[in-house]
């Protein structure tokens, strides 16, 4: 082994190493939190006094409370330290990327949209306005545009969804999705992989048909349909994901979904 071959390697051991010490160090904190021993308005120990309790280094520890005042555990204030915010209890939703690192937690996102998206497509059907099924008729074409760019079709296909919530006519519905953003769709590389293009294709296909079908059931201002139609297209990609977990799981091959991102 090249002396650059095992730099690379230890380099990429010391970093998941890295990332591993930072997530058990997150949790442990998260759980004081939540448990109450580091109730609201607390201010935390130094870095140095965390790093020496934990047995880890000021990097982990800056790591980790990067991340607890993300999910909105913790407070940086100027000059005092850092605090646990008054707030933490009713802290905003989040999904962040990293929660979103496996194929079981896309299968849980997909469950979620699931129970959301049928209502909001049926809301839709009935509220929708010409400006409305313009912008739906738009998010299709551009869809059909980009078919063969996986990211590019993901983008058109929550700028489709987000289209939905508008017609819905409902702020909150269009603030989620709106959130949620690009993390509603599961890149097709996820499901597809090292498929053929011929398959990517066929998936590019079916999935357009299923939102013409939304489509057309909100343009006639049938809710049943509507609410039909975003059910079908939602737990065909919940059936298709949950497929792919079990079998990877059974196969024993790592399920990372930020891995097939990159692909």
């Amino acid at each position: 082994m090249s002396a650059a071959v095992w730099s690379e390697h230890i380099s990429m051991k010391t970093m998941a190493k890295s990332i591993s010490l930072t997530d058990v160090l997150f949790a442990k904190l998260e759980a004081r939190i939540l448990s109450g021993e580091m109730p609201p308005g607390s201010r935390f120990p130094s870095q140095k006094e965390i790093a020496e309790e934990e047995q880890v280094s000021r990097t982990v520890v800056r790591e980790a409370v990067a991340r607890l005042e993300a999910h909105g555990f913790a407070v940086s204030r100027q000059g005092s330290g850092v605090f646990v915010p008054d707030t933490v209890l009713y802290r905003a939703f989040q999904v962040t990327r990293e929660e979103l690192g496996e194929l079981s937690d896309v299968v849980k996102l997909l469950e979620m949209r699931l129970a959301i998206e049928t209502e909001m497509a049926a809301l839709a059907a009935s509220r929708r306005s010409m400006a409305d099924i313009s912008e739906l008729r738009s998010a299709l074409r551009q869809m059909t545009e980009v078919r063969d760019d996986p990211l590019a079709s993901a983008k058109a296909d929550a700028a489709f969804h987000l289209a939905i919530a508008r017609a819905t006519k409902n702020d909150y519905y269009v603030r989620l999705i709106d959130f949620l953003g690009i993390r509603l769709v599961p890149p097709r590389n996820l499901y597809l992989r090292d498929q053929p293009q011929r398959e990517h294709q066929a998936y590019a296909s079916k999935v357009h048909a299923e939102h013409e079908a939304i489509v057309e059931a909100i343009v006639r201002m049938d809710p049943t349909r509507a609410r039909s139609a975003a059910r079908r297209h939602m737990q065909e990609s919940l059936n298709r994901h949950s497929e792919l977990s079990e079998l990877l799981s059974h196969a024993g091959a790592p399920q990372d979904a930020r891995a097939s991102r990159r692909k």
